[in-house]
């Protein structure tokens, strides 16, 4: 073989190699953007976020308090609902702690397709009561939170996110680059009595509140 030959063979090789890696590349890319828009899409706020109902309240002798018990049903982007949550406090003036995103005013004005509403993570179900405070979590730190989880996505690709969530969410840098406008704590809170349904709603443009509504009268008194 000639000088000039193995010239192009070396150069054929090379030039296969480059693109078999550009190749592993682009794919690499363009599955971790397909898993990531994918959960931004399950984090687009819907207007209704959650639905909470008392199943139970009783008063304590012992702790001279209200004992009550409550039904957390929270909806997923698609707006359907997730496997219920039980809950029991020692009192009935509930909260419940979310991280709320807003981004910017442009994104939410445009309608933009991932940045057009608030997003919210609920975090933790509680009673403040001093040294009794009662504290539920709803979603620990770091943890594919149920309901945003993608079926089909690449699992060290979707957990690599959600462990860099919430410093990504909170670093101005990234929070800037992400149109972010803002992100924040915040948990609402009410007087959880029978009878009523709560609906917990987030604005696209602000934060989330809690709207009562009598349970509709063909309902009450049913063991559904």
């Amino acid at each position: 073989m000639n000088l000039s030959k193995m010239l192009k063979t070396t150069l054929g090789a090379i030039l296969a190699g480059c693109v078999l890696i550009s190749g592993f590349w682009v794919h690499g890319w363009l599955e971790r953007n397909r898993v990531l828009r994918d959960i931004v899409k399950r984090l687009s706020a819907e207007s209704r976020a959650a639905e909470v109902l008392v199943t139970k309240s009783e008063f304590d002798e012992t702790t001279k308090k209200i004992r009550t018990t409550i039904k957390f049903l929270e909806y997923d982007a698609e707006g359907k609902p997730l496997a219920p949550k039980y809950f029991s406090f020692q009192g009935n003036l509930i909260q419940f702690q979310a991280l709320v995103i807003r981004f910017q005013d442009r994104l939410v004005k445009s309608g933009d397709k991932l940045r057009g509403k608030s997003a919210y993570l609920f975090l933790k179900a509680f009673v403040l009561d001093g040294a009794n405070t009662q504290v539920f979590d709803i979603t620990k730190q770091e943890e594919v939170p149920r309901g945003y989880k993608v079926t089909d996505a690449n699992v060290k690709i979707e957990q690599a996110f959600w462990e860099e969530f919430w410093d990504y969410a909170f670093d101005p840098k990234h929070r800037d680059a992400a149109g972010i406008k803002n992100a924040q704590i915040e948990a609402p809170g009410s007087l959880f009595l029978p009878g009523t349904i709560y609906t917990i709603r987030i604005e696209h443009d602000g934060g989330l509140r809690i709207d009562p509504n009598p349970v509709p009268e063909v309902l009450k008194g049913e063991q559904l």
